[in-house]
Formats: structure tokens, sequence, C-alpha cells
């Protein structure tokens, strides 16, 4: 380790190392400190069931990898293989299932008479997907490059996420279609934040679905960290930085970390009216997660669920809006939302021949000790009959876990901070340039920063220009594109 680098990195998450390539590819010497004994933060694969099952320690699908504009500037799709399921998520009912698949108009011919009211809901913003990830990929001050875009996705997130969501369809498939990706938010139902993030992730599964890297997400995270180090970059795992003091000398130093761990890793060096801003900064529900080794893929009654790599278990609309706002009052729903991935369907290295691998995570309150297990497989029970009977072993976190393994998300809150609409217009405080913090050479780039949680690297690629262009007057983005 030396003494001194033009830029150093606290965390490597996906934020981070995106920081860092961004820097790196600048010509800048970069080093990158990380807490635990690997990299990605939640982009992590591992064998926590078993040996030889493959399992995503938080993120396994990945809705954000083709249309994150830091990830194509990266050329992800050149660098990890990733496979693209035909139905990007099903959702599950009593009598039959709802499924989105990538082609739009297949989707709305499966949802009888809200078929074409789907499709008129989802088809602007699908045709204008490049301009929906423009807006909502960056801070919500900045002007739109697609007004067009940005006027669709506002009318349609202002119909979804109030009472008027009901107007729209007259059946169940459609409405439980789109509460089970607004759901995905850990937020009340109906909101205009939830309709939003929704929305979003909705029309990138019908723009070019929601692939899944083979290996497991640790494979985007080694091809980030290969880059860093191919232009120079150092980086140290099993390091804690608690004090910027700490921190060898630099000229920018990039947080990935959140509001609450800036304010104690800085001391005396924060203004106390950034203080103050940063204290209210919010934190939301949390997740329980549980991880499975199956002798068999799920038995889903409507076996056209298995087409899918993300299933949304929880039932009706109606349903699904109980449980959230149960979890939103700081209760425990008896019929929880679950979300589940199935990776090993698509990607026969996560689990040994003819075995498979399921993630499945669901909404508790912060700091929820509650074991979540047997709500979870009741749940896939209620629409996968025989389901307990494939389970050979299971690991199971609760809130406080999730929250004890990754610094990143207190209470088990793997969004660092309520994603609000109040909160993503101002992550984590109010300004056109929020990644930016008064002290100087100083930047927070983690998800607690716009534009707000997912796999996508955008907070430490903004931060990482906001910086290039204060501390090193760079204001040309460095290439970012795969080289030999």
């Amino acid at each position: 380790m030396r003494d001194d680098y033009d830029a150093v990195i606290v965390g490597s998450g996906p934020n981070g190392l995106a920081a860092a390539v961004t820097l790196a590819r600048a010509g800048l010497a970069v080093a990158v400190f990380e807490a635990e004994d690997h990299f990605g933060g939640g982009a992590a694969t591992g064998e926590i069931t078993r040996p030889g099952y493959l399992h995503d320690l938080c993120s396994a699908v990945h809705p954000l990898a083709f249309e994150s504009g830091f990830f194509r500037e990266f050329g992800l799709r050149r660098r990890v293989d990733f496979v693209v399921p035909d139905v990007s998520y099903a959702h599950p009912l009593d009598d039959g299932a709802a499924l989105a698949h990538r082609d739009l108009d297949r989707t709305a011919e499966g949802l009888g008479r809200d078929g074409r009211a789907y499709a008129r809901l989802m088809r602007p913003l699908v045709d204008r997907v490049r301009g929906v990830a423009d807006f909502t990929g960056g801070s919500l001050l900045r002007m739109p490059g697609d007004p067009v875009a940005v006027g669709w996705f506002g009318a349609r997130t202002l119909e979804q996420g109030t009472p008027a969501w009901r107007l729209r369809f007259r059946e169940e498939a459609a409405p439980a279609l789109v509460t089970g990706v607004a759901a995905h938010t850990i937020l009340g139902l109906p909101s205009l934040a939830a309709a939003g993030g929704g929305l979003t992730l909705a029309t990138y599964g019908h723009a070019q679905g929601w692939p899944i890297p083979v290996g497991g997400s640790g494979a985007i995270v080694a091809a980030m960290v290969d880059d860093i180090r191919a232009h120079g970059g150092e980086l140290f795992s099993g390091h804690r930085v608690r004090s910027l003091d700490e921190l060898p000398s630099s000229r920018a130093v990039l947080l990935d970390v959140t509001p609450r761990a800036l304010i104690q890793m800085s001391g005396e060096r924060m203004p106390l009216r950034y203080r103050r801003r940063l204290e209210r900064f919010r934190y939301g529900g949390a997740v329980a997660k549980v991880d499975f080794a199956l002798s068999a893929p799920v038995p889903w009654r409507d076996p056209a669920v298995a087409a899918s790599g993300t299933v949304h278990v929880g039932g009706t609309r109606a349903e699904i809006a109980v449980s959230e706002n149960a979890v939103r009052a700081g209760r425990l729903p008896e019929s929880p939302y679950a979300l589940v991935a199935q990776p090993s369907l698509f990607d026969g290295t996560r689990a040994p021949a003819g075995h498979h691998t399921l993630w499945a995570y669901t909404h508790v309150p912060a700091d929820s000790t509650a074991d979540r297990t047997e709500a979870i497989v009741r749940q896939i029970e209620r629409f996968a009959p025989g389901f307990r009977d494939t389970i050979i072993a299971t690991h199971t976190e609760t809130a406080q876990q999730v929250a004890g393994r990754n610094l990143n998300y207190p209470g088990g809150d793997i969004s660092a901070g309520v994603p609000s609409l109040d909160q993503l217009i101002a992550r984590p405080v109010l300004a056109r340039d929020p990644w930016r913090t008064p002290m100087p050479g100083v930047y927070l780039c983690s998800a607690s920063t716009s534009p707000g949680p997912g796999v996508h690297g955008l907070g430490g690629w903004w931060a990482a220009l906001s910086a290039l262009r204060h501390e090193f007057a760079v204001r040309a983005r460095p290439d970012l594109s795969p080289r030999p």
C-alpha cells in the first residue's frame, strides 16, 4: 500500500467499484478499501447451503444491467455472459399465472380482457426505454434528455401510484403483474415512488429482459475488479475504515457508505449544517432472506411459471398491498409477499446436475429478528404444492443478520435509505450534485445517493465524474469500453 493516491474509494459495492473503474480509466492512481473479505457488497456469490450450490448473497437477477448508463459505457454485455429468459418475471395466482414476456404483445395476449389496457400502459415507456433509463438513472433535478419519455412516465406513475390504479383494469392478472414488480421497492402501496420504481423495472423487462449472469452476480464484480487492476488500481479487502483520518493522502475520497456512516467517519470535519441534513435521512423497511438447495425444480401449479427467472409470490394486487402496508406499519404480515429467483433453471453452473438453487426474500420491519423461512415456504407452497418436499437445505437470514453482513444495509434495509419520492429527489440532500459533500475532496457514492438502490453503478459513476471535474479539472468522460 502506498502513502498517497490520487483517489481513494471506501467500499467495494457496485457503486464503489464503478467509481474506481471511472477514475482509474482517467489515468489516476486509485485505491479501494473494503471491510469484508470479498469485493462487491451485495453483488456476490457463494456456497452457503451446501458445497456445489451457488447462491447470490443479495442481488440475483439484474434488470438494470443492460440499461444502466455506466454499464452501457463499460460494455458489461461484452465482459460477462448473461442468460436472458423469455419471461422476465411471472406472477402466480390461485387460478393460473400472469407472465411478463420480453415481447409486450405476447404479454398482453395472456392477460385476457385487460391485455389491451396493459399494452397501452407500457407501450410508450418501452418504445422510449432509453429516455426512461436516462431520466431515472441520475439526479431527478437534471433536465431530462427525452421530455416526451418523462411525460409518459410521469402520467403513468401518477395513475399507478394513487387510488386511480383501480381504474384501468377489470380482472386480477394484469394489476397483480404491475403490483408484483412495484413491491420490489419495500414501500406502501399504492405510492408514487413504488409505481415509478415498478414501471421502470417493467419497462426494462419488456425492452431487453431481466438478465441473469452466468455463474452468479459475482461475475459482474469480477469484471469490474479486473478492469480496475488492469488500469493500475489497487484493491484491499478486510480493511475496515472507521475514520477519514485513517486513509492515505489523496486529492479525492469517494465513500460507498450510508450517510450515517459518513457522519461517523467524518467527525469534526463535517459542517454542522450538512450533518443535520444527513441526520434527517430516513432508513426504511428490511428484508429477511432464505436460500434453498433443491432436489428438483419448483413444482409450480402453472408450469408456465418455470419459464421465468423471477417470480413474484403474493397473490392478488389487494393481497400484496395488505402485506406491504403491514410492513410499513411495523408488523409482520401473515401472508407475505416474496420475491423469488430461480437462476439454476437457466444457468447450469449453479447446482449439481439435476438439482437447483432458489433465492427468496420477503419484507419485514427494520431490525426484525423474525425467521421467515416457514412463511416463505408456505406462500410458495400455495402456488407450488409439493415444494416443501424438494428442499434439501436452507440458509436463513433475519433482517438483523442481513444488516450485520453488510454495513450499507442498516436494520436490513437493502435500499440504504427509504426510496420514497422525497428521498429520490433529495438523495441524500437536495442538490444538483448530490454526490459532492461540503468537505473538500469528499464525495458520497452509495445507494444512499441518486439514483438510489440497484446494481447499476450509477451512484459511483456520477460521483467519480463530479470528482474529476472539481478535483482534477477533467470534464471529458473517460472511455470505459472493453480493451484487449
